[in-house]
């Protein structure tokens, strides 16, 4: 039996305008129909293979996300996800003394 190469993929996540975070996957050579993606509101869970490589995490997030309204796009390895902060316009501000 073949065992696979298990590796937690590199990720990277950002605020972008708007009260939404951005997540990147690197998933160098991994086909679309490969991957595996299960978001929640507090953390989201990927997996991708190819050949003799399987790609696994999951990932607690900064914020609270509204996980049904996320987004998904893949290109060039790198499997970008978006998803709106939940109730980001319900910041306070903190007057500092």
């Amino acid at each position: 039996m073949e065992t696979k190469e298990r590796i937690t993929p590199c990720t990277c996540v950002s605020h972008k305008e708007g009260g939404r975070l951005q997540i990147e996957v690197q998933l160098p050579g991994v086909d679309k129909k490969d991957i595996s993606l299960n978001m929640r509101s507090d953390s989201f869970c990927v997996s991708g293979k190819k050949d003799h490589t399987e790609y696994a995490g999951c990932f607690e997030l900064s914020h609270e996300v509204e996980s049904k309204k996320a987004e998904a796009k893949y290109e060039n390895g790198i499997l970008k996800i978006f998803a709106p902060i939940k109730d980001w316009e319900q910041k306070v501000d903190v007057k500092i003394q």
